[in-house]
């Protein structure tokens, strides 16, 4: 194993090739290798690459189901306490906690709440924005927007060796293996 040292102006080793299918092989046998701190690159989904690559939940979904919780909560405790509590008007004989007619605020504040905790927590979770990545100084990695597929083991995974990776990936029949700087 190498130093932190070595590794200072290197995010990285990376492959590229030429079907989904290569890359799903590639980043399934990289994880079986033991490498973790890794990430695909690809112009379009792939079903299974994120498992392959070890992929780890994101609580987005939690994070919305709670917001979302607390958006009807707080859309139907702000009618209640306007209608029983602030100003309680009896308007033709209506009792104060007169519930169907909260449904519709308590709906778009639920609609609300989760709506904006989806977009900032998975901006949050993703690390968005990041306008500049160490990948992009591939000259190579322009067409992974187009038709190309490319798998990075980052230099900070435990299991980092820069001569071994670049043997490792090479054995995988990529088109290239090249250093990704900082």
């Amino acid at each position: 194993m190498s130093s932190y040292w070595d590794f200072q102006g290197l995010h990285g080793v990376m492959a590229e090739f030429a079907d989904p299918e290569a890359l799903l092989a590639a980043s399934k046998r990289a994880y079986e290798a033991g490498y973790r701190n890794m990430d695909a690159y690809t112009p379009m989904p792939i079903e299974g690459l994120a498992e392959a690559i070890g992929f780890r939940k994101h609580y987005v979904s939690l994070a919305v189901l709670i917001a979302g919780l607390c958006g009807c909560c707080g859309g139907f405790g702000l009618m209640w306490w306007i209608t029983k509590v602030a100003y309680p008007e009896n308007v033709g004989g209506r009792p104060f906690n007169s519930w169907p007619a909260y449904i519709p605020i308590t709906f778009e504040c639920t609609v609300l709440l989760a709506g904006l905790t989806a977009m900032i927590a998975m901006f949050a979770m993703n690390g968005l924005p990041q306008p500049y990545h160490p990948v992009f100084n591939n000259p190579a990695f322009d067409r992974a927007s187009q038709d190309r597929f490319f798998l990075c083991i980052e230099a900070d995974d435990p299991k980092f060796d820069r001569e071994e990776t670049k043997f490792f990936l090479l054995q995988l029949s990529p088109i290239e293996v090249t250093e990704v700087d900082k």
